[in-house]
């Protein structure tokens, strides 16, 4: 069997957020929903996890599921970034100072080599270090180093087994035609308002869409592949990419 899950990150102490929390959304291979979106906080969770398989099967109870069986596949599609720049982590470890750091969306100690991609794309992803998401960074980053630390190539980290993570970014995938339309599978559209959505009473919180948005991310990385952007050759794997359909990018230059 494969799973996809979508994980929207909140920061490490969220449990009485009442904006931002951890969000959970399972599908199955065939992009069935399955068992019951959960919101709440996963630092307990991540404690509690004596490994990696320990963590899918909390991840899976949590939703109301039983344990996936040892020879599933699983993608876990992360809405925060999942690493910081080179500029950056050489600025805090090395005291190594970039050259003249300029506007905020070309400063390197900010933004990673991804985003300035993106940028130029019509995507303007948060920052890590500016934009007041580091709690939640350094959680999804925490996740990769207990349960899923080995790089396999730029953007995507892996267990060496069954679990496979990647980076998602829900925001810009709302522009995606692709994405909208599987949408339409789980909260059809107003026929007098197309942006607008019959969600169900279970995904009665925007971090739980979102959620729902990243294991979509993540189905699509594991069964179509090519409709998602792949990182260029340039960017670093030890930063990391930003996995969005191919459709949320505008021409570079256009935006």
């Amino acid at each position: 069997m494969h799973y996809s899950i979508g994980w929207d990150v909140g920061g490490w102490n969220c449990d009485h957020n009442p904006a931002s929390r951890d969000a959970l959304v399972i599908l199955d291979a065939d992009r069935k929903r399955l068992g019951v979106p959960w919101r709440g906080n996963l630092r307990g969770t991540i404690n509690g996890a004596a490994d990696t398989r320990g963590w899918i099967g909390a991840l899976f109870a949590l939703c109301g599921l039983p344990a996936p069986a040892d020879h599933s596949r699983v993608v876990l599609a992360i809405d925060t970034p999942l690493g910081f720049s080179e500029a950056f982590k050489a600025l805090v470890t090395r005291f190594e100072a970039a050259p003249a750091p300029g506007a905020s969306h070309s400063n390197p100690y900010l933004f990673r080599a991804a985003e300035f991609y993106l940028f130029a794309r019509g995507v303007r992803p948060l920052s890590p270090v500016k934009d007041m998401i580091g709690s939640q960074a350094t959680k999804g980053m925490h996740v990769l180093g207990r349960f899923a630390s080995r790089i396999e190539r730029c953007g995507v980290w892996s267990d060496g087994a069954g679990l496979t993570a990647i980076e998602a970014y829900p925001s810009p995938c709302r522009s995606s035609l692709r994405v909208q339309a599987l949408l339409d599978d789980y909260a059809p559209r107003d026929v007098n308002d197309p942006s607008s959505r019959a969600w169900p009473a279970d995904l009665d919180h925007e971090d739980k869409r979102d959620a729902l948005v990243c294991a979509l991310i993540g189905h699509l990385f594991a069964h179509q592949p090519e409709t998602l952007a792949p990182p260029p050759g340039h960017i670093p794997a030890s930063e990391g990419w930003i996995w969005l359909p191919q459709d949320a990018l505008r021409p570079p230059g256009s935006a």
